[in-house]
């Protein structure tokens, strides 16, 4: 499916309101004059709401579909319709906001 690309500002968040933001982005891709996000480096999650009794709350993400014609350092980008998890919680990551220029497939 194609997407917009997802760099460093872009808005992502976990199911439970915490902001993810990317671990290492790819410095020599830029979007925006951001970097762009690979699947290769997870995300760390910040102000999950998702009490610890009910198995949470998330604290990194990993993407495990990301575009497959799109590279940034031989690692897949994630774009808009990229799917992660997050753990320890196991739910998905929601993708908001993201530069509106460049998609890829």
């Amino acid at each position: 499916m194609p997407g917009f690309l997802v760099h460093l500002g872009a808005t992502v968040l976990c199911m439970h309101g915490g902001q993810a933001m990317p671990t290492a982005p790819n410095p020599r891709v830029l979007v925006g004059s951001q970097p762009v996000a690979t699947i290769s480096a997870p995300y760390t999650v910040a102000g999950c709401t998702l009490l610890p009794s009910a198995g949470g709350p998330c604290v990194t993400a990993q993407w495990i579909v990301g575009a497959t014609r799109v590279l940034a350092g031989g690692a897949p980008v994630v774009i808009q319709s990229s799917r992660a998890v997050c753990a320890p919680t196991g739910t998905p990551l929601q993708i908001l906001v993201t530069q509106v220029r460049v998609r890829g497939m």
